[in-house]
């Protein structure tokens, strides 16, 4: 089929060649016939042949770079703006010195200055992608945003890189081996003054026993022979974290594990099950008791400037989650403010 016998499939049903012209005659009558008459449809067909030179992109409208009259709304400024779940797979630096690749969901946003328009949305993934084939760990962000900046003209910018990054683990007993995942950001800022903040936002995921539950449980069995089944749930810790000097995904995943105990398992036998069963009872705790021991570790660690936990146990007694948020306290740091996402993410929805 050519392009012109394709192209009669999609004629504008306003057009007299081959209807009756009755929907054409109502909407003159209705709007009157000064435009109609002078209406020329557009050629519906691919130009294969443009040259996209440089002075024909330069021939090209370009409204988000336009003038300050172009803006809609208040003329303020935009404290970020960007593009948000952009991928592509990425290499990284584990603390082992081998790299490994993972698919990453990239988020890029700067500044925007009241009298600008917008930005060039598009030159923030081709900035990152003057970087694709560096292995990226969190100082290599500040040289992405150091392109992008400087490209976009702007004062801060900010890239988050979500990964999903895998662990070996072994089994409490039977020294099986399997691969715990766990949701990780790397996060960099770049201030207008050149201050560069490293962030790390970690989820880790364990297994909370309720110590009320297992007083009562044990009540009923020593004084009423009764069987009985304390209630504990899959719970989630979301650690986020300042630092200055080098600190792996690694060495975060073994602060929350030495200070929660409880993780998850992946590989397990009739023996890893009852080592669970005996750690769960050596190290029960409440939602509240699940922040203020990561407090305690990760307080201790002087490469951790600052810090942020939101802890969510997702009950299985009740029909509701238990929450704890607890930051270490850092003037113009972390606050305590926790969108409504954030819960639920954590909750295991």
């Amino acid at each position: 089929m050519s392009k012109t016998e394709n192209n009669s499939n999609y004629e504008w049903l306003g057009d007299d060649d081959e209807l009756t012209g009755e929907k054409d005659t109502i909407a003159k009558g209705i709007m009157g016939s000064e435009c109609a008459d002078g209406y020329v449809p557009p050629v519906r067909e691919y130009d294969d042949t443009v040259d996209a030179s440089k002075e024909y992109i330069a021939s090209l409208p370009d409204l988000q770079n336009g003038p300050s009259s172009l803006i809609q709304g208040a003329p303020v400024a935009i404290q970020q703006v960007g593009i948000h779940n952009f991928k592509l797979p990425l290499n990284y630096e584990k603390r082992n010195g081998k790299t490994i690749e993972l698919e990453t969901s990239v988020t890029g946003s700067v500044s925007l200055e009241a009298h600008k328009k917008g930005i060039n949305m598009s030159r923030i993934m081709r900035s990152f992608y003057d970087h694709k084939d560096e292995t990226f760990s969190i100082g290599k962000i500040k040289d992405v945003l150091t392109t992008y900046k400087e490209n976009l003209k702007s004062f801060d910018s900010r890239i988050m890189l979500k990964i999903s990054y895998p662990i070996k683990q072994t089994s409490l007993r039977s020294g099986l081996e399997g691969y715990q995942y766990y949701d990780v950001v790397l996060e960099g800022d770049l201030t207008k003054d050149g201050e560069f903040k490293k962030y790390l936002h970690f989820d880790f995921v364990y297994s909370s026993a309720c110590p009320c539950s297992f007083e009562l449980s044990e009540h009923a069995e020593k004084y009423r022979n009764r069987a009985t089944v304390p209630h504990s749930q899959r719970s989630v810790a979301r650690v986020s974290v300042r630092f200055e000097d080098k600190l792996w995904i690694e060495d975060l995943q073994e602060l929350c594990l030495d200070a929660l105990q409880t993780e998850t398992q992946v590989m397990v036998k009739r023996e890893d099950e009852q080592a669970f069963a005996e750690k769960n009872g050596a190290f029960l705790k409440f939602v509240e008791d699940a922040v203020r021991l990561l407090y305690s570790r990760l307080d201790k660690d002087e490469r951790i400037k600052d810090f942020k936990i939101v802890a969510s146990h997702n009950e299985s007694l009740h029909s509701h989650n238990a929450i704890s948020v607890i930051v270490k306290g850092v003037e113009n740091g972390f606050s305590a403010g926790v969108a409504r996402d954030v819960f639920e993410s954590t909750g295991l929805r």
